[in-house]
């Protein structure tokens, strides 16, 4: 007996399906990656830094980049 050709609607659901897997992948990737930058940032001593300061240096640091943030905050 011959399969039928898979149906747009059947391609949708699929992909609404494989969305699904790939959103709480991605879900569970990011909770391991804060885990680990948590554990960093303790190991480091900047659990004592505010956090509202953090994430101002965080973002100012990604908005000018990370190899240009190094060169400015390394000693002369």
């Amino acid at each position: 007996m011959a399969r039928s050709k898979p149906t747009a609607r059947d391609a949708l659901k699929k992909l609404r399906e494989q969305r699904a897997q790939l959103e709480n992948e991605e879900a569970r990737l990011r909770e391991e990656a804060a885990t680990e930058l948590g554990k960093l940032l303790i190991e480091c001593g900047a659990e004592t830094i505010d956090p509202a300061q953090l994430r101002q240096i965080v973002r100012a640091s990604m908005a000018l980049g990370i190899e240009e943030t190094l060169k400015r905050i390394a000693p002369a």
